[in-house]
């Protein structure tokens, strides 16, 4: 027993030393990242659009040609600067983004650890607009310019989104907008082969949430993979069960091609077909699982972020022993 006893407290006291050491090293990188100190200008394209005169149109057009469409005449958007609906959005926008220099801080923090962690990384212009509430892309992203549609993060209960599921009104607030900006910048940097298998989706989702884990560690892991605490709760709590769903039914390298939109797409909830689970869980639970791998996989491996991300989810899965929480 007193032999037990040791070993338990030599276990424990390893691994607070271990927590403590990486503490330590993540402190040390956040000073140096913020050493960086990138300045941006956001640039108020919405605000620009609404105050637009007709006379000084082509002007705005000249300063913002990828904000329009050749093909559509000047006439269409007067009107629609004029249209009822595009009024209300810009007075929206104006309430809710009345001051925006606390998201512009995290998009500069955002910028600061892109430039860390890629060395060729450079500021594009950040340039806010409207979309007609268009949720399916809320952030676009190019090597030199970056669009966000503000109409998209008025506040999840706000009257436009009536009519839009909540389990997607959930995440169409401020507090989001640099999580989004940051997925945005992880799709272009991870390597998207053809996902074939669950375990692929699983995988890709979580090189997703492991990118955003080190680009924007100031927001909640909750924030970070779009869930209430309750939610995340609950996906802790029930880690070890999620796993081993998985396994006894051998979905990990299934093709299936229904198991995406039951495990990985956006969803009320996930469709394990069990009455008892179902209403309780969240949605996405297959990305959340594969978020825990990847995180093993790095804890686990001696790889750099850029080797992680082109790494296939294969061989990430084979060299990684990860055991959930029980």
């Amino acid at each position: 027993m007193l032999f037990k006893f040791y070993v338990k407290n030599f276990v424990m006291i390893t691994c607070l030393v271990l927590v403590a050491v990486s503490c330590i090293k993540e402190n040390k990188i956040e000073k140096e990242i913020a050493k960086i100190n990138i300045d941006i200008n956001v640039e108020r394209f919405d605000q620009l659009f609404a105050k637009i005169e007709v006379n000084e149109l082509p002007k705005l057009r000249t300063a913002y040609p990828f904000m329009f469409s050749e093909t559509i005449k000047d006439s269409f958007w007067i009107v629609k600067k004029e249209d009822t609906l595009q009024r209300m959005l810009n007075t929206a926008v104006d309430k809710t983004f009345s001051n925006f220099d606390v998201t512009e801080a995290e998009i500069e923090s955002l910028f600061n650890h892109l430039k860390y962690y890629f060395e060729g990384f450079n500021p594009p212009r950040v340039i806010t607009t409207t979309s007609d509430v268009d949720y399916r892309n809320k952030v676009i992203v190019t090597d030199t310019i970056a669009i966000i549609a503000l109409d998209n993060y008025l506040g999840s209960n706000h009257e436009f989104y009536a009519n839009i599921p909540k389990f997607i009104t959930a995440n169409l607030k401020k507090e989001q907008l640099v999580v989004d900006l940051a997925e945005a910048y992880a799709k272009k940097y991870i390597y998207l082969s053809q996902n074939k298998t669950l375990l692929d989706e699983m995988i890709y989702f979580g090189k997703q949430l492991y990118f955003k884990d080190l680009m924007v560690p100031f927001k909640t892991e909750a924030q970070r993979i779009g869930y209430t605490q309750e939610e995340l709760h609950w996906a802790n709590a029930n880690e070890s069960y999620i796993w081993r769903y998985f396994v006894e039914r051998e979905l990990l390298f299934s093709t299936d091609s229904k198991l995406p939109n039951r495990f990985i797409n956006p969803a009320p909830f996930t469709k394990f077909y069990l009455e008892e689970i179902d209403s309780n869980s969240p949605g996405r639970l297959g990305q959340y699982i594969g978020w825990k791998i990847v995180r093993a996989y790095v804890e686990q491996n001696d790889v750099s972020l850029n080797e992680m991300l082109i790494t296939s989810a294969e061989e990430i899965f084979n060299k990684t022993k990860y055991k959930p929480k029980k």
